[in-house]
């Protein structure tokens, strides 16, 4: 269940079987202002919250997922020129002419952390022993079950390593971007060592010694002080150089600031503490007055392909079985799409730098349908309408009941350490109330509403999922019946792997179950289009959640530092650290 623009599948055009090889040095990255940076310095960035653990598959944590980036790689990467995908600890592959066995070469310089050689045995234990281990809280196994079968993983020799699928799987390529990890350090948690399969979660906890936490990115761990701050220091054996030769990072220390509220995150930022920060659209104007102004920063902005954009879903398994049965009903969540203000939430919310949204797809992706037309537009009349259709009648006092004596009432979570989940939640309440709904807002914290969602203790939650340049990357998610498909927990296999609940699915969840299906096998790049745009045009009909709205992606970085890239969004497993150099 990972993690991960407008591009088309580069493993469509590797199933000729022709090796790509790989430069040693980054691309030079012109179009994006990059120079040859200048060595040594300390940057510091925010993580929202403490991270759970230190092992990269030992937790869902976007905090951990954050600091993960930094400290390992994976066979693969993003140009971020492009965004097509270029080797990384794989210097090059071959991909066999039926799509069905690939075969990478290790970059013969890539090292640990702690000096030792990556092998092709590191990749081996990482996928059998790690991320297909169904008891791995951050594994993917369902991923790497392609055709009813785990995806064959073995090392020809040290420098060698073959991935035999089932059948093709167009999309497999770009799960290589995962994270390899050290055998050497890991296997007394793992089967092969002899321990439990749910011991891998125990490896590295947020108390380990930094020695222990091995990695092949630019930098390694030094401390971490809970509820503080986490320290990364420079990688000395990490295998890229720039442009011109000159070894990468240039940074000495990277610093990562404990700060869950994001007025303080502001504060922290503009009295320097802070070098660069992710921002929302509430709280650009301020920012960018102070830029105009002669502030010693720079406010960055871009269209979005990855980032995560809000939705609002309700809980078809709801314990309430009255509210489970409205929530089921698509003329209910229709209702609520009409109750739901886009344009507002756009305009105050993020400052109008949002769009509307896609289905399960970014607009600016090359998959991407336009589905506009089925957003409709804010009409509380037709939401009350469809209501009373349903038989959801307003009661002498205004509200409006499920069954006599029975009121329309539901729980809204949110994250409130969030510049945007507090006031969209507030906007729905009191849209809601004038339709005779009463909403009570639930608050937790923003790293809690995935763990909320999965626990099925809830009844409508405003929650974001990261979008993706492929579908198929994204299938745990929209799938019915996948590990992150929350809202009809029923459907969800008994073990991971396993056969969802088809029988349980509604006729149209049914028809999208069988269209994901049918994308992971088709390699054609225009009958995979039109395979996924009617999944969109499903989706924007029966809503399984209600997407609101599409961020734009806005930093704001520190003038004291440089090669500062954020293009079409953060990329799951990179980040441009590595080429970020003082002036």
């Amino acid at each position: 269940m990972k993690r991960s623009g407008t591009l088309m599948l580069a493993s469509l055009a590797l199933l000729t079987g022709a090796a790509l090889a790989a430069p040693k040095k980054m691309p030079a990255y012109t179009a994006l202002g990059v120079a040859s940076g200048k060595p040594g310095g300390t940057y510091t960035l925010v993580l929202g919250d403490n991270p759970r653990s230190l092992f990269y598959y030992g937790a869902i944590d976007s905090n951990l997922q954050t600091i993960s980036n930094q400290l390992f790689d994976g066979l693969i990467e993003y140009n971020l020129q492009n965004y097509k995908i270029e080797p990384a600890l794989a210097e090059s592959w071959t991909v066999s002419s039926d799509g069905r066995v690939y075969t990478f070469k290790l970059r013969p310089e890539a090292k640990w952390s702690d000096g030792r050689d990556l092998t092709a045995a590191d990749v081996v234990f990482t996928f059998n022993q790690v991320i297909m281990n169904p008891e791995a809280r951050a594994g993917d196994v369902a991923n790497f079950t392609i055709g009813g079968e785990k995806v064959k993983v073995e090392a020809l020799d040290p420098n060698t390593v073959r991935f035999t699928l089932a059948r093709a799987a167009p999309a497999f390529l770009q799960q290589l971007r995962t994270p390899i990890m050290p055998k050497h350090k890991l296997l007394r948690f793992s089967q092969e060592g002899g321990a439990k399969a749910a011991d891998i979660n125990n490896a590295w906890p947020t108390d380990v010694d930094a020695s222990e936490v091995v990695g092949t990115g630019p930098f390694k761990l030094q401390s971490y002080t809970p509820g503080q701050k986490v320290t990364l220091v420079k990688n000395p054996n990490y295998w890229k150089v720039d442009a011109k030769g000159v070894k990468l990072p240039y940074l000495n220390t990277l610093e990562y600031l404990v700060i869950r509220d994001p007025q303080a995150q502001v504060a922290a930022f503009l009295a320097k503490n802070v070098d660069q920060l992710n921002i929302s659209g509430a709280q650009f104007p301020d920012l960018k007055q102070r830029e105009v102004a002669g502030a010693p920063f720079k406010v960055v902005r871009s269209p979005a392909l990855f980032g995560s954009p809000p939705f609002l879903a309700f809980n078809f398994d709801a314990k309430n079985p009255d509210l489970a049965k409205v929530f089921s009903n698509v003329r209910f969540r229709r209702a609520m799409q009409s109750a739901l203000n886009r344009e507002r939430i756009i305009d105050q919310i993020y400052n109008g730098l949002a769009s509307l949204p896609g289905h399960g797809v970014a607009p600016i992706s090359s998959f991407y349908t336009n589905t506009k037309r089925f957003l409709g537009s804010f009409d509380l009349k037709a939401a009350g309408d469809a209501l009373d259709a349903m038989g959801l009648k307003v009661g002498a006092g205004g509200q409006r009941f499920i069954a006599p004596g029975k009121p329309l009432e539901f729980d809204l979570t949110y994250g409130t350490d969030s510049a945007v989940y507090p006031p969209m939640a507030s906007i729905i309440q009191n849209d809601l109330k004038s339709l005779g709904i009463k909403v009570n807002l639930k608050g937790v914290l923003v790293s809690t509403l995935l763990s909320t969602g999965q626990s099925g203790n809830w009844e409508a939650i405003l929650h974001a999922f990261g979008d993706q340049p492929d579908p198929e990357l994204r299938k745990p998610i929209w799938q019915p019946g996948g590990a992150l498909y929350y809202w009809h927990r029923s459907l969800q296999p008994a073990t991971d792997g396993g056969t969802p609940n088809v029988a349980k699915m509604f006729p149209w969840e049914k028809e999208i179950y069988n269209i994901f299906n049918q994308g992971a096998t088709v390699t054609d790049p225009n009958r995979r289009k039109a395979v996924y745009t009617r999944w969109q045009i499903i989706f924007a009909q029966n809503l399984p959640v209600i997407p609101i709205a599409k961020p734009e992606n806005i930093g704001v970085v520190s003038n004291t530092f440089t090669n500062y890239i954020w293009t079409l969004g953060v990329i799951p497993g990179y980040n441009p650290v590595p080429l970020i150099s003082q002036r």
